[in-house]
């Protein structure tokens, strides 16, 4: 694969963004380098990542929905639902 190279500003920081194709494939390589497979991961891994971590953790729903940018709370809803869904389970005591 040919190498990518990002800009340096005077300072030694990074400039320019990562397009969505640059970020799933640096983390499809991630994921092959520990040896997972590849095609079980993307960039909204790591969207989907945050807002459960950050929902399990107990964050304000309204401060995750700024940081991943959703605009409704409604699709955010879908993720926090998921991420809490055995630990407010009826059957939580014995699953």
């Amino acid at each position: 694969a040919p190498s990518r190279k990002r800009p340096l500003d005077r300072h030694g920081r990074i400039g320019g963004s990562l397009s969505d194709r640059s970020i799933a494939r640096i983390i499809k390589t991630a994921a092959k380098a520990v040896g997972l497979d590849p095609e079980r991961f993307s960039g909204h891994s790591l969207r989907a990542g945050f807002i459960t971590s950050g929902a399990e953790a107990g964050a304000d729903a309204l401060l995750i929905a700024e940081t991943s940018r959703h605009q409704s709370l409604d699709v955010l809803r879908t993720y926090v639902r998921r991420a809490s869904l055995l630990k407010a389970h009826a059957g939580q005591r014995f699953l």
